[in-house]
């Protein structure tokens, strides 16, 4: 019982840094709103280090995830017949308070994680959202994906495969 507890703040802890970190990808990039290329990035900076590991097991290099969504919004303008340079994004101010608003894409990753987290023991990790943003066929996060070489479906397995090393070693 107390396990559970522990486990329930540690995830809404979790989540809420999650929330906080996409936001501001999103933001610091001129977006008002996450997208789940935004959520991957912020569960690769979570401290806990599971959706680093997942990605590196598959041979992604994890810092390398930034660049690679950068230019999937340039190939985007490229195939729309601009080829200038990615403007520089404007960072945009702090939100205003309010309810939590995510990019369609940002909200499915919020509303799949939740399904999934139901049946689940132990606490939310960054491999749970890698694990979402892998099985996404469309959008950014999935092209990005696809651009780096990582088969979507490795990807998936090798972040659950980092659930329990991570749980078990929170135990």
């Amino acid at each position: 019982m107390f396990r559970q507890l522990q486990h329930r703040f540690q995830s809404m802890r979790t989540l809420s840094c999650l929330c906080t970190s996409a936001e501001a990808h999103a933001r610091a990039s001129g977006q008002a709103a996450p997208g789940a290329e935004h959520f991957l990035l912020a569960a690769i900076d979570l401290p806990e280090g599971s959706a680093r590991r997942a990605l590196e097991s598959v041979g992604a290099d994890p810092a390398a995830v930034r660049d690679a969504i950068e230019q999937q919004y340039r190939d985007a303008l490229q195939d729309m017949g601009l080829n200038a340079p990615l403007p520089q994004a404007q960072a945009l101010a702090p939100p205003v308070p309010g309810l939590y608003r995510a990019q369609p894409s940002g909200q499915e990753v919020m509303q799949t994680l939740a399904r999934s987290r139901k049946d689940q023991g132990g606490p939310l990790l960054g491999a749970h959202v890698v694990a979402v943003v892998a099985t996404m066929p469309q959008g950014v996060a999935a092209r990005t994906l696809r651009a780096m070489g990582i088969d979507a479906g490795q990807l998936a397995a090798a972040a659950q495969a980092q659930v329990p090393l991570a749980t078990g070693a929170a135990a």
